[in-house]
């Protein structure tokens, strides 16, 4: 375990090409940053969360659940944690505490796997189980994508709890098989809402359509890899275009979201997808990305260390690696700024109880940094 002191970073407002917001220099807020390395050598770390206020659970894509106590990682890793197809982009990928986690120690993940019945295939996979001490246990299926996939490519795997104790699943359209994200009878390029005991709310909007899925709760995404509940409600959401056209979209029940009818993106060979960039039956996107910048993880910022970003949406991001700040206003992007490029691919933000900010950097050499204010 290493402990790292990196130069302080000076951060101000940079206006990222290709978007055009109004102009303002009152928003340039100058915000002197210290970073400082909490763990390294992690093997693809992908999901991030905290289980205390000094306390961090880590997955890595490799197959193992790790915890960060104290700003130490524990050499060992969380046993008990299912066996995981890594391979492509799929392996362990999500952590979620259940939102009364201090009282049932229940956890989430997220995980692709062989398919049971056909090994050549595979799935997304959700279990809960409960965390008693170093080991997990009393573990419960609660949802596998279907029908099965040959590719190991755009699982989706984002978890978030809606505040009437729902599950939201992101299940991506598995690459291959985009076509299928505009029909309801499979889970390709879908969200799912379920409940934590696997069972499916009376009031999903396809419960009663004949040929659709009950869980089904939006669709027409591509890979969806953010996922954030705002206080009121609100869900946003973030995918992968192919080549140009990531999205940052408003996700409302039962609302197409036009992949791929409708793309601001190409095939990676360059040849048209569609020649459609909207339709009226289905969702623009609150803003797209051309080029595209593979965005990662997402986090919506509550916390007081940045009291000036509170409300603001930030966006990690793969290619070429940095962090995107979204203000919002009236569930609008009205400002973005480019923020930490100089740690490479970053794979996920979050943020900490004390409200400073835990980037996860990608590959087989991951970190976590910590950004606090300046002191």
């Amino acid at each position: 375990m290493k402990f790292t002191n990196l130069p302080m970073l000076c951060v101000s407002l940079v206006l990222c090409s290709g978007s055009v917001f109004s102009s303002d220099e009152s928003l340039a807020i100058e915000t002197e940053v210290e970073t400082e390395i909490l763990a390294e050598g992690l093997n693809h770390p992908w999901s991030v969360t905290f289980i205390s206020a000094d306390e961090m659970l880590v997955t890595e894509l490799s197959g193992d659940l790790r915890r960060v106590s104290n700003g130490r990682l524990n050499p060992r890793p969380i046993m008990g944690v299912p066996e995981v197809l890594f391979a492509g982009q799929g392996g362990l990928s999500e952590v979620l505490v259940d939102p009364n986690f201090a009282d049932n120690s229940l956890i989430y993940l997220s995980f692709s796997a062989p398919d049971t019945d056909k090994p050549k295939l595979n799935q997304l996979n959700v279990i809960q189980a409960r965390l008693e001490g170093n080991v997990l246990v009393d573990h419960k299926t609660l949802f596998q994508s279907d029908p099965p996939r040959r590719t190991a490519a755009h699982y989706g795997a984002r978890l978030a709890f809606l505040a009437d104790g729902t599950l939201l699943v992101t299940s991506g359209d598995g690459f291959n098989y985009r076509e299928q994200a505009q029909a309801l009878d499979n889970h390709f390029g879908k969200i799912v809402r379920i409940n934590t005991d696997g069972s499916i709310p009376e009031d999903n909007p396809f419960t009663n359509r004949p040929n659709a899925l009950p869980e089904i709760w939006s669709y027409g995404h591509r890979n969806l890899q953010g996922l954030v509940i705002a206080d009121d409600g609100t869900v946003y959401e973030h995918e992968h275009g192919p080549q140009g056209g990531d999205e940052l979209n408003l996700v409302l029940p039962g609302k197409n979201y036009g992949w791929p009818a409708i793309t601001y993106g190409v095939d990676y060979s360059g040849a048209m997808i569609s020649p459609f960039t909207e339709h009226p039956d289905m969702e623009q996107p609150l803003k797209y990305w051309d080029p595209s910048i593979a965005p990662s993880g997402m986090i919506l910022y509550r916390g007081d260390m940045f009291p000036h970003w509170q409300g603001n949406l930030f966006i990690s991001a793969l290619v070429p690696g940095d962090v995107r700040r979204l203000k919002m206003q009236d569930k609008q992007v009205v400002e973005e700024e480019t923020l930490f490029t100089e740690f490479g691919r970053i794979r996920n933000i979050v943020s900490a109880p004390d409200g400073s900010l835990i980037l996860v950097t990608d590959g087989e050499d991951g970190k976590l940094i910590r950004v606090s204010a300046k002191k």
